[in-house]
């Protein structure tokens, strides 16, 4: 309030424009009839404005959680394990179907998918329409608002190390991709990952209302597998064929051009460690899940008969941790012998 306010009265607007508003945008002519197109690149004032949208997404935050989450946990009585994993999953869910569907549109407007050279033609990309600007100032927003919800969420101490990894690991790569003006590949590559999470956090809110539900899980670990596949395949067609084989091989910080050899091996070895890391990761969960249910106390518990006056066993504990190491939460239900993450 305190920044919109600001744009109230002249002698504060100009620096509430910072907070607010998107910097930097560049204005090209398009036609001799006076058309023109507004661009944007990033600069130190971009900071601002990352600061500005992290408070909004606090707010949106605590408003999903209070008219929607709340609610649903009051009727459903959930354990206090389930009432904090449901949470986690409930603002991942909204925050994912929200991303992937403004960074679908945008890929859509853009002609990225019909022309998949146009993630290395004509680089550095270093003006972008609104859109896509707006679209990483808000990503990069979000994953900032993750720390401070840490606390506000009362974040269990033992759970807070694999937070910090995938909240930096999120920021890390788009941060990444916006500095290095490889927006459209980081894009691309979010929407995809964004659409396998969705499905991931949606399927475990399935679970929660009914345990017997299992489909999604199995769908999900298909397009995982999936989805880490064509990661590698997008990023090294495009920095390990299409900007090497660009014109444009020199460093040139003014211009925003960083397609250089040392630097096309980095962004290829960050993206191929981080898919290798969270396939093995997802690998180790999915073996030791079928170990333990294989195991001869699970198939002893499966085979053994419940009588009318034996009470039923009652499932408590929730789902292990997602093998992915970006996610938050846990994949598909665990055996009824293993720990809650």
């Amino acid at each position: 309030m305190v920044f919109l306010l600001g744009l109230m009265f002249e002698i504060s607007a100009k620096a509430a424009v910072l907070f607010v508003t998107l910097q930097y945008n560049v204005t090209f002519p398009i036609t001799e009839l006076g058309e023109s197109i507004n661009l944007y690149h990033y600069g130190f004032k971009d900071v601002a404005t990352v600061f500005f949208y992290m408070l909004v997404a606090i707010i949106m935050h605590a408003i999903i959680q209070e008219y929607v989450l709340d609610k649903i946990n009051r009727r459903m009585h959930f354990s206090k394990t389930k009432h904090s994993k449901f949470n986690e999953s409930g603002q991942l869910s909204a925050f994912y179907l929200f991303s992937c569907a403004w960074g679908a549109s945008i890929i859509v407007s853009e002609n990225y998918a019909s022309d998949p050279t146009a993630l290395w033609k004509d680089y550095p990309h270093v003006h972008i329409p609104f859109q896509m600007k707006f679209f990483y100032i808000s990503q990069l927003a979000y994953w900032f608002h993750a720390f401070p919800e840490l606390y506000f969420q009362k974040t269990k101490k033992e759970d807070i190390p694999r937070q910090l990894v995938y909240i930096g690991l999120y920021l890390f790569h788009i941060a990444g991709a916006y500095l290095l003006n490889l927006n459209r590949l980081g894009l691309v590559l979010l929407v995809l990952h964004y659409f396998v999470e969705f499905l991931f956090h949606t399927s475990r809110l399935f679970y929660f209302s009914n345990e017997k539900y299992q489909k999604g899980f199995t769908l999900w670990a298909i397009l995982f597998v999936l989805g880490r596949l064509l990661t590698l395949i997008l990023s090294v067609l495009t920095v390990g064929f299409g900007l090497a084989r660009a014109d444009n091989q020199v460093l040139d910080l003014s211009l925003g051009n960083f397609n250089v050899l040392a630097v096309r091996i980095s962004v290829l070895a960050s993206i191929c460690i981080t898919q290798a890391f969270m396939m093995w990761k997802f690998i180790n969960f999915q073996l030791r899940r079928w170990r333990e249910h294989t195991s001869p106390q699970a198939q002893a518990m499966k085979k053994k008969p419940v009588t009318g006056k034996s009470k039923p066993y009652r499932k408590e504990k929730e789902n292990g941790v997602n093998g992915a190491v970006t996610s938050n939460g846990a994949d598909s239900p665990r055996s009824k012998k293993e720990k809650s993450s």
